[in-house]
Order: C-alpha cells, then structure tokens, then sequence
C-alpha cells in the first residue's frame, strides 16, 4: 500500500491563495430564456481559453461515510456474521438460530472479556452423530456462497468437556447443501480461539445460506466473537468487501471524511463514536449502537478508517466528537468540555504520532507503525441546528488545535464569530429542480473568509438509488461547485451506500433513501449519480476556464409551498456546463448537463486558443426516462459509453442526447 506523505489540503489552500483573479464572476452561465418566436435561436456555449479564472481544486472530489443504511455491518466491512459477539440481546440471542434442540442462553457468568461480557451457553446435552445440536446465523440477510472461494472462520469457545469436537459449516438455508465443512477436533475448558477455513467447489453463487457451528457429542460449550470472513480487499485480515471498493477506487476519490454525520454524535453521550473503543483487537471492542437504529461491532473502527484511506489513496478528514448528540445532551464550554478536547488531541496523536508519543506507539502496537498524514479536521457535524453555543464549543477545540497543530486545516459545521475557521462545511439535500435552481449560487460568492467543502449534498429523487433525475440534479450541481472550485475546496455526496436487501418494514436495511451505492449480500452496483460521479472526478483538469452563454432554453417550475407560503413559479435553465483545462496535457474538459427531454443542438465556440485538433473524444450518460435507474437485477442499465468526436474546431456544433451527462475532452496541443 502506497502512503501518502503530502497534505493535498495545504495544496488546495496555497493554489487557491495564489489565484490573483478568482472570483469567477464572468465565469456565471447566466440564463437567457429561450426566444420561442426565433426558431433559429440555438444554444450557444463560449470557452475562453486565454482567461483562467481560477484552479480546481486537486481534493475537491471525496467521498463522506457512516454508519447508516448497513454501510459497514452488512455492507463495506467484510465481517458476514451478524450479532457475531451476542452484544444485540433484547433477552435472547437475536440473529441466531439453533441447529437440532438445544437449549440456548445468553450467560453473563461466563464473559469473554470485560468489553464483550455476554456468552452464548449452548446446553447440547442430547447431541449425537444423528442429530447434531449448534447454533446458525444467517448473516445480513443471508451469506454469499461463491465457487471455489476460501472463508475464514473463527471464534472464541470453552467446553465442560475438553475433548468434544464441533463442526463448522457453510449451509444452506433448507439444509440440502453443504457448500464447506471443517472439524476442530477438541474445545477446551478455558476461553480460547478457534480457527478454521472453509473451502467451496464449484458451486452456483447464492445467498440464502447459513453458517452452522455444532456438536454431535453431549455437552455444554460457550461462544462468543463468532466470525465468518470471505476474502477481502488486498486479502486484509478485518477487512473490505472487495467488490464495493473497487467501486469507490474507480471514482479516484481525494479524501474520506468520517466517521459521520450523525454516527459520529451518536444519539447520547454514551452511544458517540468514542474512538478509544474503537482500535486494538477487535475482540477487545465492545460496540455500540448506531443512531440509525441498529449496533455496530466497531469491527470497522478508527484504524480502518485510515487505513481505508491508505487503500484507496485518499486524504483522512477526520470529524471529532464537539460535545453535542443527537438527543440534545451536550457539553458545557469551558471545563467539562477539556476532557473531550482533550480526547481529540489524543486522536490526532494516534493518527499523526510517530513512535515516541503515547498514541502513537498505541497505532504501531495495533499494527501500523508509520504515522498517517492529516491535513484536515472538522469539529463536530452540522452544528447550525445548535450555532447558539457552538461558537464556545468550536473555539475551545480550535485553540487547543491550533496550539499543538497549527498547520491542520480546522472545519467549522456551522457559521462563528469568536475565530476564523479555515473551511465552513455546508450541506444540501435537494430536489431535482432544487439542485438545478440552486447550480448557480456559488458563482457570485464573495471570495471573502472561509473556504467551502460541500461535505454533504445529494439531488434525493429514487430510491434506494437515485434515477437518471437524480443523476441529471447532481451533474447540474457538480458543474456549479467545479466552476467555483476555487472557493469550494472539497466535496462529498452522502450518504455512500445503502444494503438493498430489505427496503421496508421492521429491522429494514434503508434507512434513508437515495444512496449512491447499492448492494446485497452477493453483488453491489453503482446508481445514475455513481457513474456521473465517476465522470466528474476522473476528468477535469486542473484550470478554471472562462464562459460564457446565449440562448440557454428553460422550462417552468413551481417551488413547494413553504409555511403555508407558496412562491412564485421559476424558470430554470435545462442546459448546465463548466469547462476546466489541463495545464500539461491542454485537453479542455467541457461538461454539458442537458435535463431536458428533447435532444438540444448547441454552438460551442472557443477562443484564446489558437488550435483545437479537430478529432476528440465524449463520454456520455444517458437515458431515455428520468425514471430509468440501475438495480441489483439491472446493475448496468445506465452506465457511461465512450465515442470518438470528429469536426472539432474553435466553432462547432453538437447535438446533446436528452436526459444526458456529456464530457467533451478537446486537444488544444
């Protein structure tokens, strides 16, 4: 794995800085309503490449994460046990069912540990060769079998009888078929680790399936931490399912914000992401419950965060708890306050400490010597619900930041007044219409005090993923925070993932609708908005052209009534497009967002450059309904297709496809 040593943060804040004019103010695409009594009015798009007016930001685009909608459990953490350490127990054993009839209790008496102090008693006093007695989970909504594919199966266990053997096996769920099976051959009287590897043959992949731990000998045996892992990731142990960051890694994300959003706050005091519960063996996390309902193992905990990071070559922007949760119990400024600055203070020393510091020597003992860059970090999350005291709050982080690590950028979640934040984050869960209206706000912001990062937006329209309509919102909105990338320094869509299994309904995997990613238990899949994020991140270069345009067709819309208030109808453009240049290479990466349900034929002229080679290349995301969506049985309904362009010049013209998402990339060397 590569490690990344520079703060592309501090990049970011020294281009932008040096920028002598970059306020983009000619650069807004003002809207001109379309002459309907002069047919010949045609669209018309002006690029001046002499004029660079800014330069894109090289972390602008990155991805936002937490726990919601089984992002980890059941999704991202390659874990396929669910209640794997019996923590979830309303009274009994959620999750898991038995194998045969033996009697099952949840025992504090026998605790593996201080941080999971609950075993799982299994009275297999009637256990025999013909009638096996065990436990079963059925994972996230079932465990994916796949040919010819290595599990790894582990778990703690002691015995009344130090010579009974056990069996684990991978089942399926009407116990026709068994796909893998292992002995461990004795179970001792004390808590010890067991481990065993589950080999598949050729088999059909499927996901109605179980894993089976049991006994055919009489006795009483105890579990606990009971795991099931198929291969992950770079075949890291505790790791990723590899099929959804491959995902990510085609979108070249720059940065990871975590861990949350509300996760990150947790519902009280008690229920926060406390990271120092989160790192060392995962046999020593006790979990927690997430405030989107359900618990999480902290399998996936501060370590993995950065090294996820490492994975994928991102940026950590690491969010710190600010004393606020989400049921209102809060911190106080001043002296209560101390002691959770100060645990943020002890987490960037985890993070950036070398070997001679308390924390970092703690990140080198669980498996990570080198220290991990850091350049960004955000105090608390959208705390504009609560700015009254946040101001307080912020400062005393800030100071205490500062003092210590005075070159990381600070984000502050809502606006204060006693300090000067390095980046305000800003959030925006719209409409279609909402994004489209709004694509242009940025493009007249005073360049004056802190600098943007975006770190939650999404066009909600589809669900679980968004339709072409979302995709369509975003793109028009990308091209609004691309040209303006000189002010909005990065951007994430949230929320990332979304377990599609089980949409509805009691323990249902979504909790909120319209999520970038879907998967299931087998296979996960990219949305319309996926793939126009794929698109914005891997083309653009690194210059903020100028321009310009005429005759841009619009269409009526009606705002919701807010307050008993209705607003007045607007017209909203249906034509979007930025145009940014690279520097080394001189390709210009013109983005054209056509939401309209016709096709639209549009002059594109260019000047400040005295050669455009007339053959190009245009990527293009269309569809033929802005209700047309990609799905697990349609995972590849709408996805980008790649066509040579040829007639190129200073002055064409091109017909964009409706409902489409076009990157244009023009040689000018």
């Amino acid at each position: 794995m590569k490690k990344l040593s520079l703060s592309l943060f501090v990049i970011a804040a020294r281009l932008a800085s040096a920028q002598t004019d970059s306020t983009p103010t000619s650069n807004a695409p003002e809207a001109a309503p379309a002459d309907t009594n002069a047919p010949s009015a045609i669209p018309a798009l002006q690029i001046d490449a002499g004029k660079v007016i800014g330069t894109v930001s090289p972390t602008l685009y990155g991805l936002m994460t937490e726990e919601i909608n089984y992002s980890y459990e059941g999704g991202l953490y390659g874990e396929l046990i669910r209640n794997r350490s019996f923590m979830v127990n309303p009274g009994w054993p959620i999750y898991w069912q038995v194998v045969g009839n033996p009697s099952v209790v949840l025992d504090r008496n026998q605790p593996l540990n201080s941080a999971l102090n609950v075993s799982l008693k299994v009275d297999a006093s009637a256990a025999s060769e013909k009638a096996p007695e065990g436990i079963a989970n059925g994972g996230y909504w079932g465990i994916p079998v796949r040919p010819d594919t290595t599990y790894r199966a582990s778990f703690y266990s002691k015995s009344d009888n130090s010579h009974r053997p056990l069996t684990v096996a991978l089942v399926s769920t009407n116990g026709k078929t068994i796909f893998a099976s292992a002995k461990v051959p004795s179970i001792s009287s004390d808590w010890q680790k067991y481990s065993v590897t589950l080999k598949t043959k050729n088999v059909q992949p499927s996901m109605d399936n179980v894993l089976e731990i049991f006994a055919t000998t009489p006795g009483t045996i105890w579990f606990q931490q009971v795991s099931l892992f198929p291969p992950t990731f770079d075949n890291q142990p505790n790791g990723f399912r590899p099929d959804i960051m491959e995902l990510l890694a085609a979108m070249q994300p720059r940065f990871l914000r975590f861990p949350g959003g509300n996760y990150l706050e947790g519902n009280t005091i008690q229920e926060r992401f406390d990271w120092k519960k989160t790192i060392g063996p995962v046999e020593d996390r006790p979990g927690h419950k997430s405030p989107w309902g359900y618990w999480s193992t902290d399998g996936l905990g501060l370590l993995e965060y950065l090294e996820w990071c490492q994975d994928l070559h991102m940026q950590p922007v690491l969010a710190v708890y600010a004393g606020y949760s989400l049921g209102g119990q809060h911190i106080t400024p001043g002296p209560d306050l101390a002691p959770y600055v100060q645990d943020a203070l002890d987490e960037i020393e985890y993070v950036t400490g070398d070997t001679s510091t308390k924390w970092g020597a703690k990140r080198a003992k669980d498996g990570h010597p080198a220290p991990f860059p850091l350049g960004c970090l955000e105090v608390g999350n959208e705390d504009y619900n609560r700015a009254s005291e946040y101001d307080g709050r912020f400062t005393q982080f800030y100071d205490a930041i500062k003092a210590k690590y005075s070159n990381l950028q600070v984000i502050a979640t809502a606006p204060v007044t006693s300090r000067t934040p390095d980046l305000i984050d800003e959030h925006y869960y719209r409409s279609q219409e909402d994004m489209e209206a709004n694509a242009l706000q940025y493009d007249k912001r005073p360049r004056t005090g802190p600098k943007v990062f975006v770190g939650e937006w999404a066009t909600r329209v589809g669900s679980p993923v968004p339709n072409m309509a979302g995709a369509l919102g975003d793109a028009a909105w990308m091209t609004g925070m691309e040209r303006n990338s000189d002010l909005i320094v990065m951007a994430s869509y949230a929320p990332l993932f979304v377990n599609v299994s089980k949409l509805t309904g009691q323990d249902r995997s979504m909790q909120w609708t319209t999520d970038l990613i879907g998967y299931d238990a087998l296979t996960s899949y990219g949305s319309p908005s996926y793939y126009a994020q794929v698109m914005f991140g891997t083309m653009h270069g690194n210059e903020i052209l100028a321009t310009d345009s005429q005759n841009i067709p619009t269409r009526e819309w009606q705002p919701r009534a807010v307050r008993g208030r209705t607003p007045p109808p607007q017209q909203i453009r249906q034509i979007f497009f930025d145009a940014t240049r690279d520097r080394q290479s001189g390709i210009i990466y013109l983005k054209v967002v056509n939401e309209a349900g016709a096709a639209q034929t549009v002059n594109v002229q260019i000047t400040g450059t005295s050669t455009i080679q007339p053959d190009g290349e245009a990527v293009v995301l269309a569809a033929s309904s802005p209700e047309d969506t990609n799905s697990i049985g349609q995972p590849r309904n709408i996805v980008p297709h790649t066509e040579e362009v040829h007639g190129l010049s200073a002055h064409f013209t091109r017909e964009f496809l409706p409902y489409s998402i076009t990157v244009l990339k023009l040689q000018t060397k």
